[in-house]
């Protein structure tokens, strides 16, 4: 049996997610339908590096799978690809050691959020972008973010259907910047709770907009509950950008479309 990853990108908002489901309109169920076709094969199954929500999109998700087929890399691609979705493609595909695993091998996850500020809602962008029809000041979020970085029970942040073992994880970076209307909330961290950036969006929006103070993000953090947090934002604008992995595993970091997101 030989191990394969692949690195896929999509736009989730025709989807119910990542994780495959009975009515088979997932990102999952779409590629191993896919996988199976070109291999002409059992089905083939696979196993991701972080599930994503209704909505959200992915520029680097990664799989892998064993087959006992034998294709070179570039084949993965482009026959998977002809049975795929145009809102769906594989970008990459590499034989990994059997040790390999797309979740337990990744170091950290990255995020980020694309959004736009501006008094008209969005149009040739809309799904892919979240909106937000008041000005923003870039300082408060900045500050705001920077205290959520390190290790911290992130309860207030968790959805009730999240199934995470610990709400204790580490973010490692939460970076905010702007280009024209355009705003990026980029966030990396060991593991991600369900909702948890979405939600962490409604409150640094909060304190963007003036109604509440920096300050008030590390009340919402310690207080340990989903109560006094905002609202959960809209996932439209939310990318996973891809586990990190081992830089010996040679594999890779980013996709085309990172030059594309704003």
């Amino acid at each position: 049996m030989t191990r394969i990853a692949l690195g896929v990108s999509y736009n989730g908002r025709a989807y119910e997610g990542w994780q495959s489901q009975l009515g088979g309109q997932t990102v999952q169920d779409k590629l191993e339908q896919a996988l199976t076709r070109f291999g002409a094969t059992d089905p083939i199954k696979t196993l991701c590096a972080g599930r994503t929500d209704s909505g959200v999109h992915g520029l680097m998700q990664v799989v892998h799978f064993d087959t006992p087929l034998q294709r070179d890399e570039n084949a993965w691609v482009r026959g998977t690809n002809a049975f795929l979705p145009s809102d769906i493609a594989i970008q990459w595909a590499r034989e990994v050691d059997s040790s390999f695993h797309a979740r337990g091998s990744a170091r950290s996850r990255r995020y980020a959020y694309v959004l736009l500020e501006s008094p008209v809602r969005p149009s040739v962008d809309a799904g892919q972008v979240g909106w937000v029809f008041r000005p923003l000041a870039l300082e408060p979020m900045v500050l705001a973010a920077q205290m959520l970085v390190g290790e911290h029970d992130f309860s207030s942040f968790r959805a009730a259907q999240c199934q995470a073992h610990s709400p204790v994880k580490h973010l490692m970076r939460a970076e905010v910047t702007r280009r024209g209307a355009y705003w990026r909330f980029e966030f990396e961290a060991s593991a991600f709770l369900h909702h948890m950036i979405r939600n962490i969006m409604g409150c640094l929006i909060a304190i963007g907009i003036g109604s509440r103070p920096p300050e008030w993000m590390t009340e919402v953090l310690l207080a340990r509950s989903r109560d006094v947090a905002a609202p959960t934002f809209s996932p439209d604008g939310l990318y996973f950008l891809g586990p990190v992995y081992d830089p010996a595993l040679g594999l890779p970091e980013r996709t085309p479309a990172f030059d594309w997101l704003p």
